[in-house]
């Protein structure tokens, strides 16, 4: 059996957080160049999240009923027609209805991707495959922040949006060949959701995830903004966010190897340090090396916590994975969409000690409760299984 996810789903995954990063580092530009107050322009963001989050139910349903790459391959068309666009919307209206499109679609992309992991790979083999498949993504996260910002400072910002629609019309040809994996069924999508949102379990790793996605990816989105609002050049503001893809990248390859020697409650609680120590570094002050620090930081919240969320997902319904699997990225989706368009308004008073503050604080509850529950449930499955 497979150790590994398939190249191709790696590359769809590196698109997809292409896509969904790539707006970050140019709020401000849209806002300058549509005439537009910069709190508006965040809903491009907050609305993208809002669309990824909500459709996941129905894609992970989809998935569970027709199977995992006709909905990767249907989505990824969908996404391709909405960034084009994106690319060609004459305002901000057009430009928001575009980015939730085009959120919508590419929300399944990735949830489907884990869910073909979880259905090819061997449960001791899982965290190692779902980290690689993690790097993938880091590379789109770091590349839609740096090379993002550089193509909007220096060509234009409509380009951004062209980049990840053109891959996305190619991934879908490259799938064609993937073999569809074998996978448990559950009769009808009501008997899909009552199994899983009848499992307590199943219901805690949601709430957690929802907390993560606003304190990290939700307060992250601003990262930038708040080193453009110090007086720091667009494209530098990317390329210093962009090391966050890269600590992704790097600290997944540490969670491999720990992974085989520590408990996945330690590696939770390293990721929550990881985050509470990012937010609070930039609390402080925002600079080029603050923002630098939190980014690689929180690379390693979401390589150490996410990663250990994921497969602990993955696992919890097993005869209807798709739809828990997608539940997890629409909670996780959710928190980031409430958490940006929360914050909008101090951002655009220029607050941002206040919002990475608030992000830090909370950072505490989260790391204890995880760690707590996660040693709780190893234990338990221990019991049962011994």
């Amino acid at each position: 059996m497979p150790t590994r996810p398939p190249l191709v789903l790696s590359f769809a995954s590196l698109i997809s957080n292409f896509d969904r990063f790539a707006v970050t580092p140019m709020l401000v530009l849209i806002a300058l160049a549509l005439h537009v107050p910069l709190a508006a322009v965040v809903t491009t963001a907050s609305g993208y999240f809002l669309a990824y989050g909500l459709s996941q139910p129905l894609w992970g349903l989809l998935s569970d009923r027709f199977g995992r790459l006709p909905v990767i391959r249907g989505t990824l068309l969908g996404a391709a027609a909405a960034g084009l666009v994106s690319a060609l919307a004459p305002n901000l209206t057009a430009l928001i209805a575009a980015r939730v499109v085009t959120g919508a679609c590419m929300g399944a992309v990735v949830p489907a991707s884990l869910t073909y992991v979880g259905d090819t790979v061997p449960q001791q083999h899982r965290q190692s495959a779902l980290s690689d498949l993690m790097a993938a993504s880091a590379m789109g996260t770091a590349m839609a922040t740096a090379i993002g910002g550089l193509l909007a400072s220096f060509l234009d910002w409509r380009v951004v949006f062209t980049v990840p629609a053109v891959c996305a019309a190619l991934c879908v040809f490259l799938l064609r060949k993937l073999p569809e994996p074998e996978r448990a069924r559950v009769e009808g999508a009501r008997n899909h959701l009552v199994a899983v949102l009848t499992n307590r379990w199943a219901l805690l790793v949601f709430g957690l995830v929802f907390v993560e996605g606003a304190i990290l990816l939700g307060t992250m989105t601003f990262l930038a903004s708040a080193l453009v609002h110090a007086g720091v050049d667009v494209a530098l503001a990317g390329l210093a966010t962009a090391t966050y893809g890269l600590g992704v990248w790097g600290f997944s390859r540490l969670v491999k190897v720990l992974g085989r020697r520590l408990a996945v409650w330690q590696l939770i609680a390293i990721g929550g340090t990881s985050m509470f120590l990012g937010y609070l570094v930039v609390t402080a002050e925002a600079n080029i090396a603050t923002v630098v620090v939190t980014a690689l930081l929180l690379g390693g919240g979401w390589s150490f916590m996410h990663s250990s969320l994921q497969t602990w997902v993955t696992s919890v319904v097993p005869e209807a994975r798709g739809t828990a699997v997608a539940l997890f990225a629409s909670a996780l989706f959710l928190g980031s969409a409430v958490a940006s368009a929360a914050a909008g308004p101090f951002a655009e008073r220029g607050s941002y000690a206040l919002v990475f503050g608030v992000a830090a604080g909370l950072a505490v509850p989260l790391v204890i409760t995880a760690s707590f529950y996660r040693n709780r449930y190893q234990r338990r499955v221990l019991t049962t299984t011994g």
